[in-house]
């Protein structure tokens, strides 16, 4: 018997999230850790479990997601993405709730990069007259 599951990707800024819905009872594991010794921080847990609680499948699917890259705000950001898109997979109908809440926009923005002559993308050297 094939095991049904729903996948999607999400990326933010330099992470890339592969997220896997597998029908359970709401178990999210990333990298193969619990989500609560993943993430130090309670607000990125709250980030990453905002879809499934708008939805309301938080108690229908388990979460599988492997991360890589970035830190762990653009991280979160990345799952959510991923989660988002898996969600809709699992059930076209969920589109307005999920895009009302603005969960299904890539975010686009990156680190500017360094310029020459310059300390950083926009830092320059304090100017001296002399």
């Amino acid at each position: 018997m094939a095991k049904v599951m729903f996948y999607g990707t999400g990326r933010r800024k330099n992470s890339i999230a592969r997220v896997f819905l597998v029908p359970g009872e709401g178990k999210v594991t990333i990298n193969n850790k619990p989500i609560g010794e993943y993430f130090s921080r309670r607000t990125l847990e709250m980030v990453v479990r905002q879809p499934i609680e708008l939805t309301g499948a938080d108690s229908r699917f388990d979460i599988l997601a492997k991360v890589l890259g970035g830190g762990t705000s653009g991280q979160a950001g990345a799952i959510l993405l991923g989660i988002s898109r898996a969600l809709l997979q699992a059930d076209p109908n969920l589109r307005p709730i999920l895009k009302k809440a603005g969960f299904l926009t890539r975010d686009s923005r990156m680190k500017e990069r360094r310029k020459y002559g310059l300390k950083k993308a926009r830092k320059a050297s304090q100017f001296s007259k002399r």
